[in-house]
């Protein structure tokens, strides 16, 4: 991924607070001479790995399991928060027009070599995780155990599982580090108004990164 020195993150914190709260991604593997790719929720467990390890599960019938290459690390993509950022919110467009409209972003590429594992247990184990992650703050948190354990037992044999122990983690955060001061202001300011709950986080995001002190 292209990464300019200024909207790069390498804080594995932060890396992975966006994964864990951004779980749906996309696994993208080689498979025949052909990228092939399947959008599906993963669960980060770091352990004592460096990176982690990215633990999720496919449809039996998804032939990505059984054919992406093996010699090729396969690319779990994490999107984060976006947003349009129009022009008209900086005060160098009405100054003299020399802007153009542009999209924010956030985005993390995880690389490493996917492991097939179709054990029962493990399986079973990969989805009470799962759930609970995604269950978590509800008021009655659904649990595996509240369906019938023969239809559990049912869809078990209906997936395949897999590991990717992460050995390159690369952040993306595009938040409008490469303006001036008085854009960042106004990108803040233009998304703020707005009062989406996209817009309000995209906004926070930005002045997160404005770093205006040192401008």
């Amino acid at each position: 991924m292209y990464i300019p020195k200024a909207n790069e993150e390498t804080r594995l914190p932060v890396l992975h607070e966006l994964m864990r709260s951004h779980p749906l991604a996309s696994l993208v593997t080689l498979n025949a001479g052909e990228l092939f790719a399947t959008h599906l929720p993963m669960v980060l467990h770091k352990g004592d790995l460096e990176f982690g390890v990215l633990r999720g599960h496919v449809a039996r019938a998804n032939g990505q399991w059984k054919n992406a290459d093996a010699s090729l690390d396969a690319l779990a993509i994490f999107a984060g928060p976006e947003y349009y950022i129009t022009p008209t919110w900086y005060p160098s467009k009405h100054e003299t027009g020399k802007e153009v409209p542009t999209w924010n972003y956030v985005v993390i590429h995880a690389y490493g070599p996917l492991k097939v594992v179709q054990d029962a247990e493990w399986l079973l184990a990969h989805l009470e995780s799962l759930t609970d992650a995604n269950e978590a703050g509800r008021a009655m948190p659904w649990k595996v155990s509240d369906a019938p354990a023969e239809y559990v037992r049912q869809l078990v044999n209906g997936i395949v599982g897999f590991e990717i122990v992460i050995r390159r983690l690369e952040g993306k955060w595009k938040v409008s580090q490469n303006k001036r001061e008085p854009e960042k202001r106004g990108v803040i300011e233009g998304l703020a108004v707005l009062g989406t709950d996209q817009s309000n986080t995209m906004s926070v995001l930005v002045a997160e990164r404005a770093d205006f002190a040192t401008e």
